[in-house]
């Protein structure tokens, strides 16, 4: 690590980005050793991981992936008629017949772009998706990554920038430290439910210039980690707003299928950009990322993602494939994401049983969010927005001024120190709001509820006695 990445955490108060999952693994042993603890485990609820929360996957996609896997299965009558028949085509569509070959090319593999295409063309209400557009990587913070290589250039006054919310996904500041490229933040609205203001864009906008060359503006929607679902008249504030100042739209829809907020739906970016009539839908570069890793799916162990990219010169799409070359991406992710886009229809042997477990994952993802939501408002010391989609929850923090002193003695922020405190204590973990790319006094942590509702209910439990303490120990 560079001394500039370094100086960058301690900034953010992350000397260790990695601590809160060390220290949860370390218990975890200590556990399992036998040593004595307040608790029985250790739950992790800091990212959107639902397996780990534990949530089981998705009956269909494991079945033809193992299929895939082992093309023996395929003889015996285990799985259903239509979970055969998908893997005999997907491994169709893999040379050699089989996921240990290299895809055959540098964007994947051709059958799953053209999936992917149609599924953004049924998504979008018929604007047309080309397959040769759709670009696969080992993650959507993968593809970002290549893309932000691509943008990264100068230093200074002339180093490029990029327009990114605050709060803005965990993983996006040191990205962009990794790449080069500085972060220009935009305050979202906490008291409008996490919404972006387009006078705040002007403002994060007009105070960069000339200090760096901001080149594109990041867009999380549904909002990560606040679970805000942007509505039409600001979609179409934000698209002219990137016209007007020659912005590069990155836009970030991993949790386009997790939205829960009543009279809320999901409009992609690209949609609205191709209403807008010819003067934005052929001169507005973008590019939209979406994973298997978010939402519904949640197969975030197979590393599995694409970007769409839209008005992009043609010598700009081919460079970065090359970026990928002679790696190209791996087989068994591009084969998780057409199963995605791709899942069983009306009439298909798996449909009833894929339906059902989709509903049920939807409905507690809606209900764990209302009832988290409540219960985090009833604590004293904290409050939390309503989440229109997305997995997590986002609460604000009243800290006494002792954990706070505390902190800085540590060499911490306070919102670190006290996931720390809490995971030793009561063996949960959650996100601190400063990876969120908060460092002002406006603590936050941040929380996946999408996982079994008796794990979240011993999570909220354990949270409230944790902040209680705290709030009794210090006055």
């Amino acid at each position: 690590m560079s001394s500039t990445q370094e100086l960058n955490l301690r900034v953010l108060g992350i000397r260790d980005p990695g601590r809160l999952q060390g220290l949860a693994a370390r218990i975890t042993e200590q556990i399992s050793q036998g040593e004595q603890k307040p608790f029985q485990k250790v739950i992790d609820v800091s990212s959107g991981d639902p397996h780990r929360a534990g949530m089981p996957p998705l009956s269909f996609a494991r079945q033809v992936l193992a299929a895939c896997l082992y093309p023996e299965l395929l003889k015996e009558n285990r799985f259903p008629s239509d979970v055969r028949q998908r893997a005999q085509k997907l491994l169709g569509a893999c040379n050699g017949g089989s996921v240990g070959s290299y895809s055959a090319s540098s964007c994947g593999i051709p059958h799953i772009q053209k999936s992917v295409a149609e599924f953004i063309t049924r998504r979008d209400s018929g604007v047309a998706s080309d397959p040769e557009n759709i670009i696969f990587s080992s993650g959507s913070q993968r593809t970002l990554m290549l893309f932000l290589h691509l943008l990264s250039s100068g230093q200074g006054l002339t180093q490029t920038a990029v327009l990114t919310p605050l709060p803005c996904p965990h993983s996006l500041p040191m990205l962009l430290d990794e790449v080069g490229v500085k972060q220009v933040p935009y305050q979202l609205l906490e008291e409008h439910g996490w919404a972006t203001d387009l006078e705040e864009l002007h403002r994060a906008l007009k105070a960069a210039r000339g200090h760096c060359e901001p080149r594109a503006i990041y867009i999380s929607n549904p909002g990560n980690p606040t679970g805000h679902v942007q509505d039409l008249k600001t979609i179409q504030e934000v698209i002219r707003f990137a016209t007007s100042e020659r912005l590069i739209l990155l836009v970030e829809e991993v949790y386009q299928d997790s939205v829960v907020g009543q009279e809320k739906k999901f409009l992609s970016y690209k949609k609205v950009l191709f209403e807008m009539g010819a003067s934005y839908s052929e001169t507005v570069e973008m590019v939209s990322f979406h994973s298997i890793s978010a939402g519904t799916v949640g197969e975030c162990g197979l590393r599995g993602g694409y970007m769409e990219v839209i008005n992009m010169d043609p010598l700009v799409k081919n460079f970065l494939v090359s970026m990928q070359a002679p790696c190209s991406p791996p087989v068994l992710p591009q084969l998780a994401l057409e199963i995605m886009v791709n899942p069983p229809s009306p009439g298909d042997a798996s449909y009833e049983l894929y339906t059902q477990e989709i509903l049920q994952r939807v409905e507690t993802l809606s209900q764990n969010a209302q009832r988290a939501c409540e219960f985090l408002n009833d604590i004293p010391g904290m409050s939390c927005q309503h989440a229109m989609g997305g997995v997590f929850l986002y609460p604000r923090l009243d800290l006494p001024v002792q954990i706070i002193q505390e902190a800085e003695m540590s060499g911490l922020q306070a919102d670190v120190l006290y996931c720390q405190k809490l995971l030793e204590e009561e063996g949960v973990c959650l996100g601190p709001g400063s990876e969120n790319g908060h460092d002002d006094k406006n603590y936050h942590i941040r929380l996946c509820v999408l996982a079994p509702p008796a794990v979240l209910e011993d999570v909220l439990k354990r949270l409230r006695l944790f902040h209680l303490r705290i709030q009794d120990r210090h006055h």
